[in-house]
């Protein structure tokens, strides 16, 4: 697999320069610069591409071209929003990049109550806590129905079946607890700190972040889960023949976390919604970006399974894994470690991305054969959290999980009699 890294552009703290040394071959990105919902025109995509090719590394995978809100629901300017989505496909082509990374997931594209829990070694990670969104939901977002949905909520233990956590009971002594200060911080990790909701939506002065948060969810009223899977469905119907003409592999990123929130429907959670996407439009530029750690988030899911299952239709791998407490809270976990077998799902994608080069495979265009791979969420170790990355994504950390990350690839290339080859070293 092409080991590659998400980077934020030329504003990003860690430079491309840096990313050379530790072995990164392709750049994970976006035109994080373009307003949503605007055409990404050729001349803007070749100068970035330049750019990154300019510092000896190629520019693998749009991650992402968003999907813009009005195309979830279904807004009265869907249609004019799908056709600039085209354009900026076609944009992309031309310029030699085939495969975009997207979601579909309605208002937040990820969910964390906790940027920097704080591990047994005195490094952190993401976390989420069930209690704490909830109290997020009812007393500070104050959702209509939110109370009842939490009631209801099943949380799943590490073996998949519910622990019969009680929620409310759990919020209300939360909620003794809770300060101004620290209801703000949890909304800032909630709506602002991660990178879904503030893409385009929430501005630097804006009075309430909320406020807007609630508009946004109004959108969705009425809309469940098959309508939001109709919407899909129209949405790629539009796409296809662009990406069938201009060979362009649309992989979507499972939700996160893969269960329902704020009464909004997911529909990318499971190995049954991964077959029904991949089902209701067969072509073989729909598919799949592998995420083990959004994925194992839900104790639901048998990665090993799903991976055999789905390898033939994946276009890209997030290689990450996440750790389920008894009572259903998640946080990441060490790359090593976790309910993702990164050892068993690294050969499973090595043997899938030989078959591609074989031609034996059905992504066997030589836009599909290389398999990217992103370790994507890391630890925040060793002063990573005063250098303002943004959360989850650590230069030091994820540094530490793409060197594990490498010995697992180069062990199972080896196993696999493959040549596992590291750039800029001298064999």
């Amino acid at each position: 697999m092409e080991r590659t890294w998400r980077w934020f552009g030329r504003k990003d703290p860690i430079t491309l320069d840096m990313l050379r040394q530790i072995g990164v071959e392709g750049i994970v990105t976006a035109l994080h610069d373009v307003p949503l919902g605007q055409v990404w025109t050729q001349q803007q995509i070749h100068d970035l591409k330049t750019y990154i090719e300019s510092h000896g590394m190629r520019w693998s995978v749009v991650e992402s071209l968003p999907v813009t809100e009005t195309i979830k629901y279904g807004g009265p300017d869907r249609d004019e929003q799908i056709s600039i989505y085209c354009e900026s496909l076609r944009h992309l082509a031309a310029e030699g990049i085939h495969t975009i990374c997207y979601n579909f997931m309605p208002v937040l594209d990820w969910a964390r109550t906790d940027l920097l829990h704080l591990n047994p070694n005195g490094s952190s990670n993401l976390y989420f806590s069930i209690p704490e969104f909830a109290y997020f939901d009812i007393d500070l977002l104050k959702r209509e129905g939110a109370e009842e949905d939490w009631r209801n909520f099943k949380a799943l233990g590490p073996d998949g079946k519910p622990n019969g956590r009680d929620i409310l009971k759990e919020v209300a002594e939360l909620r003794k607890q809770m300060t101004p200060e620290k209801d703000h911080a949890l909304v800032e990790n909630i709506v602002i700190k991660t990178q879904g909701f503030v893409s385009g939506n929430f501005k630097e002065g804006d009075e309430h972040p909320l406020g807007l948060f609630r508009e946004l969810l109004k959108k969705y009223e009425g809309i469940g889960r098959e309508q939001l899977r109709a919407n899909m469905k129209y949405f790629l119907d539009a796409i296809m023949p662009v990406c069938d003409e201009c060979d362009m592999y649309m992989c979507v990123h499972p939700d996160d976390p893969p269960f329902q929130i704020l009464g909004l429907p997911r529909i990318i959670t499971c190995a049954d919604d991964i077959q029904w996407l991949l089902s209701t439009i067969p072509d073989k530029h729909n598919g799949l970006t592998f995420c083990a750690g959004s994925l194992s988030a839900g104790a639901q899911n048998n990665l090993t399974e799903m991976a055999h299952r789905f390898a033939s239709r994946t276009s890209f791998v997030h290689l990450r894994s996440c750790h389920v407490f008894p009572n259903g809270d998640f946080t990441e976990a060490s790359h090593l470690g976790g309910r993702a077998d990164l050892v068993a799902l690294t050969k499973i994608f090595e043997q899938e991305e030989q078959q591609r080069k074989a031609g034996k495979a059905l992504l066997s265009s030589p836009n599909a054969q290389v398999l990217p791979m992103r370790v994507d969420h890391g630890m925040t170790m060793l002063g990573d959290e005063k250098r303002g990355y943004n959360a989850g994504y650590s230069f030091l950390g994820r540094m530490f999980a793409m060197g594990q990350v490498q010995g697992i690839i180069a062990t199972v290339d080896k196993e696999l009699g493959i040549k596992y080859e590291q750039p800029g070293f001298f064999d």
